[in-house]
């Protein structure tokens, strides 16, 4: 699994719902679109890269989603 790859396609997920003026709801709506549109190995390989690395490479949105949201994947 190319992590660079996945994490270029969070940050362009999070750079689309960024722009959504209701913040929670584009935090969850994130990790909803991650949840619905990669298979579980995406999710857990982004997951795993989180949870590995101070500096994720992860747009701020991208992270926050993530920190509130994780559950949902």
């Amino acid at each position: 699994m190319d992590t660079e790859n996945l994490l270029t396609m969070a940050n362009q997920i999070g750079a689309f719902y960024e722009t959504m003026p209701e913040r929670q709801q584009a935090l969850q709506d994130i990790v909803s679109h991650i949840k619905k549109f990669w298979t579980p190995r995406m999710r857990a390989a982004l997951l795993a890269h989180c949870d590995a690395n101070t500096i994720s490479g992860l747009s701020p949105v991208v992270q926050e989603a993530l920190r509130i949201h994780r559950e949902l994947l």
